[in-house]
């Protein structure tokens, strides 16, 4: 088992095991497991429920089923002591960033979301996501943070998932009637015989059982993410991910997360506009992988929003060489191009991204891998 950035989500279950605050038990083995990791050169993005159950304790409710609201007021109070018991086990800093369905959906919000974990990541920080029960409602719910880690994978161009709840993965049948249970060590297609397989939640404070994991593995091996299903509960799981064993149930990714994201970029998502480079920008992307710089852009075309696709021309010899995602609208781009990177807040009054396309969020096109400038 190999990885470089892996998102880990982790359960309620394994957060607050009683359901009455935060607690060290399980989690001490995790965060040793994600420093080592990061001390590995390994990139790590938390996914952590359990800021209902943290708060639950706090917010008179007297039933065990609280309303809404109630809820609310719990993930309130409950996240600040759920970040707060996060930080006491790492000497490095964490983040903090509460998300909802719909900021997933929003490209603009999308793409804000991505930038600001490249960032993180890039400086060592170990950002911590979780769902922002205060604010989300009905419609925007993501309903469960096995999803939501799936998502954020996805985002974050992560090549792997780890879901780590108190069951050990994926049985032929349910373990809780039959103590013989087979666990499944790989899953290499989901379909409805899986599904069939995943039972619900014995765990009041969860908002997922096996169902909604098996759901998050198919988004993100769709995707070319490798997910497994782990026990966060027993330490030696993390002694076996680290020995590159699997503990778990792995369900194989359908291809590399790059060559997906590579697919995905060039043949589903459609251009909105173009750009036209100098030569100085066509060879920097051509033949140095780099990012798409505002400094290196004659012309822009289209209307186009932040976070839409555009195709990428060469000025002189007017031939496509690349598609991206824009960091920048098609008006803010026109006003910044030819502009050197520093220079672009003195333009716009911000610098939301100090490049008009990420190298992550770009493909180059094949026919350009001898392409000559000349």
């Amino acid at each position: 088992m190999k990885f470089n950035r892996v998102v880990i989500k982790v359960g309620s279950a394994l957060v607050s095991p009683d359901a009455q605050g935060c607690s060290g038990k399980y989690i001490l083995a995790i965060a040793r497991f994600i420093t080592q990791c990061q001390q590995a050169g390994k990139e790590v993005i938390l996914v952590s429920s359990g800021s209902v159950a943290a708060g639950r304790g706090l917010i008179a409710h007297g039933s065990p089923n609280p309303s809404i609201p109630t809820k609310q007021a719990m993930a309130a109070v409950g996240q600040m002591k759920m970040m707060a018991n996060w930080q006491r086990f790492f000497d490095v800093p964490c983040s903090q960033l509460l998300i909802t369905h719909g900021d997933l959906k929003d490209r603009q919000r999308y793409i804000s979301i991505k930038n600001t974990l490249r960032i993180l990541l890039a400086n060592g920080v170990i950002p911590i996501v979780n769902e922002n029960d205060t604010v989300a409602t009905d419609e925007l719910k993501v309903g469960d943070n096995d999803n939501l880690a799936a998502l954020v994978a996805l985002v974050s161009e992560a090549d792997s998932l780890f879901i780590l709840s108190d069951v050990d993965g994926v049985f032929e049948e349910d373990p809780r009637l039959n103590p013989h249970a087979k666990l499944i060590p790989t899953i290499a297609k989901i379909d409805q015989s899986i599904y069939a397989m995943a039972g619900a939640t014995n765990n009041h404070i969860a908002t997922g059982g096996m169902k909604t994991k098996i759901q998050a593995a198919e988004k993100a091996v769709e995707n070319g993410i490798e997910t497994y299903i782990l026990n966060g509960s027993r330490g030696e799981v993390f002694e076996k991910l680290l020995h590159g064993e699997n503990p778990g149930t792995h369900f194989v990714a359908q291809q590399g997360a790059v060559r997906a994201r590579k697919h995905w970029l060039k043949h589903t998502l459609k251009s909105n506009g173009k750009v036209l480079l100098d030569a100085g920008a066509v060879n920097a992307l051509t033949k140095k992988g780099a990012s798409l710089l505002p400094s290196g852009i004659i012309e822009v075309h289209g209307d186009f929003t932040a976070g839409d696709c555009i195709d990428i021309y060469d000025g002189k010899h007017e031939q496509p060489i690349a598609k991206g995602i824009s960091q920048y609208n098609c008006r803010d781009l026109a006003r910044i191009q030819g502009t050197k990177s520093d220079g672009i807040t003195a333009l716009l009054g911000c610098c939301p991204s100090k490049v008009a396309i990420h190298r992550d969020d770009m493909v180059v096109l094949a026919n350009t891998k001898n392409y000559s400038t000349e």
